[in-house]
């Protein structure tokens, strides 16, 4: 997981989908998005963003994760099961949109509906986001992705 999260919103996001994921079956490894790199992303089995909504747009150290991982991605990890979190203060959708034009042209496979919470998360988004979890685990352990 790659995550981001200045106010601690996204990071309750971040650790619902870590719960969910961690059943027993999987390793799951996550990295504040200022410190993931290329290695962690080729040897995933799949991965989760977690990021901010900042001016209509994903976090600017997810941002810098892609533009740092990106090129060397084209073509070797097409299929990547992945999926999206986003906490937002008012409006997600451009931090959604522009997670995805990025993610759409490395062929990763999306495994969920990108969760959006706007404003502090409720019980209801943090069991969402352990669904997230919940999903990846089930689907890396049958082979489903």
């Amino acid at each position: 997981m790659v995550s981001h999260s200045r106010t601690g919103g996204a990071q309750i996001l971040a650790d619902a989908l870590t719960s969910g994921a961690n059943d027993g079956s999987i390793q799951v490894v996550e990295r504040a998005a200022v410190d993931a790199t290329l290695d962690d992303v080729r040897s995933a089995n799949a991965i989760a963003i977690v990021t901010t909504a900042n001016f209509g747009y994903m976090a600017g150290l997810t941002k810098d994760f892609f533009e740092r991982i990106y090129l060397d991605c084209l073509d070797r990890t097409t299929g990547l099961p992945w999926a999206l979190v986003v906490k937002g203060t008012t409006d997600a959708t451009g931090a959604v949109a522009s997670v995805e034009k990025i993610v759409k042209s490395l062929h990763w496979k999306l495994i969920a509906k990108p969760l959006v919470v706007i404003g502090q998360p409720s019980d209801i988004d943090e069991s969402a986001a352990d669904d997230i979890g919940k999903t990846f685990a089930a689907g890396l352990t049958t082979g489903l992705f």
